[in-house]
């Protein structure tokens, strides 16, 4: 998620009229819209809690060099602009030097030609534009004091340029001018096969995880990697903010449904679908979590909060529904919604609950919190003694006892706010 500190920035020292301030406020959920499409969650938003300083400052150790695909030419693997893909490696030590762990970034989705070309200019659609470096935190980590079960793995951070959660297909390309590549599902084939020459194909263990848009790759993608591995091989998939739900908005239209619906058909994701379900359903009700989970065969865990600030923001509440601002403070700070609007995310909340009930019944884990966050895995709220937790485990320890067979594997909080130890962002705050 972008940093939106830095538009609240703009307004400072200025003085505004009544309209003024109706006309900004506008404006900022239409950008913040836009820029949550682009990416997600960010650790240097506030908190809306006060906690000691615990923080882990960055090491030169904590930051991983970025790396070229460098199979992508020859099997036609490329951004959104061209570019070759990239991804982050740190080479696993000790009794993790057999064991992976890959990450696959979030960052929403283009769904058309105009907000791909956007896209396009940005890291999330051009290796060009891509950090040089990425900061390895959370369940990345080498520290075993903030990731205690994955810390000397083989880690991959999977950087996401195709807008399309790896599964477009380039059937789908225009040749008319506009210089788009739908390669997401080239770009997935490339990289396994790349990190399988690394060492990948040696593997004891391995775990695929992802945030947001990446959780939803994850999904997509999580039984092709369980079979990539010999059946000894203990494989398992992590999917963390990104069931996303099929869900009318305050307006009464259906923002998300729509959305996927344009990205299916723009980049002819159906193809990376499951086919039993693209066989009786409209292909873009495939890409919903609801659907997809029923037909994985790999072990997931889920990772979600049931009142995810991206799904209230962009789902439930998007700009469009609300040109007046009315939900703008209970978009930004939950704590300052009004007690007819909890009602609503509460509502949300069950819908949530009940699209996982068929989930429930099978043998995956979850860990369903009440913070008003979105990817929870990747940063300090993953592990740690100010981490969320249900009943005393953070996700962290709920996802170990889950892949190592320890212990409950079904977490599912209390209503909203019932939770001391959330950490809820605050975007109000500069």
């Amino acid at each position: 998620m972008a940093n939106y500190s830095r538009l609240w920035d703009l307004t400072r020292g200025t003085k505004w009229t009544k309209k003024e301030l109706a006309v900004a406020a506008v404006g900022l959920i239409l950008i913040s819209f836009f820029l949550s499409l682009l990416s997600d969650s960010s650790a240097s938003t506030k908190l809306d809690r006060n906690i000691p300083n615990t923080y882990h400052f960055p090491l030169q150790s904590d930051y991983v060099d970025l790396t070229l695909l460098r199979n992508a030419k020859d099997k036609g693997a490329f951004c959104l602009d061209g570019t070759v893909p990239g991804y982050h490696f740190q080479k696993g030590v000790g009794s993790g030097s057999n064991n992976w762990l890959l990450h696959i970034e979030g960052g929403g989705w283009c769904d058309t030609i105009e907000s791909c070309s956007l896209r396009k200019t940005t890291a999330l659609g051009s290796s060009n534009h891509m950090e040089r470096q990425a900061r390895f935190y959370g369940i990345l980590s080498h520290d075993p004091k903030q990731n205690p079960d994955f810390f000397n793995w083989n880690k991959v951070k999977v950087c996401y340029c195709d807008g399309a959660s790896f599964a477009g297909h380039p059937e789908s390309e225009f040749n008319n001018g506009t210089n788009l590549f739908f390669r997401g599902q080239l770009i997935w084939e490339a990289l396994m096969d790349e990190l399988l020459s690394l060492g990948m194909t040696h593997a004891k263990q391995a775990l695929l995880s992802g945030c947001s848009a990446g959780g939803l790759a994850t999904m997509i993608h999580c039984d092709e990697f369980g079979e990539i591995f010999p059946k000894d091989t203990l494989v398992k998939c992590l999917a963390d903010g990104s069931f996303f739900l099929d869900e009318k908005d305050v307006s009464g239209a259906f923002t998300m449904r729509k959305l996927y619906q344009n990205v299916v058909h723009l980049q002819g994701v159906a193809k990376s679908l499951p086919k039993e379900c693209v066989s009786k359903m409209e292909p873009s009700e495939c890409l919903f979590p609801r659907e997809l989970t029923k037909s994985i065969k790999t072990p997931i865990f889920l990772v979600n909060s049931a009142y995810d600030f991206w799904q209230i923001q962009n789902v439930l509440v998007p700009a469009a529904p609300d040109p007046h601002g009315n939900w703008l403070k209970c978009r930004l700070n939950i704590h300052y919604c009004n007690p007819s609007e909890i009602e609503v995310l509460h509502g949300f909340r069950d819908s949530l609950l009940k699209a996982l009930s068929e989930f429930e019944k099978n043998k995956g884990g979850m860990f369903i919190n009440s913070c008003f966050l979105h990817c929870q895995t990747w940063w300090e709220a993953w592990h740690g003694p100010n981490s969320p937790k249900i009943d005393n485990k953070t996700i962290a320890e709920a996802v170990g006892d889950w892949y190592f067979n320890r212990g409950m594997v079904k977490r599912i909080d209390c209503r909203f706010p019932c939770n001391p130890s959330c950490l809820n962002r605050d975007f109000t705050q500069g």
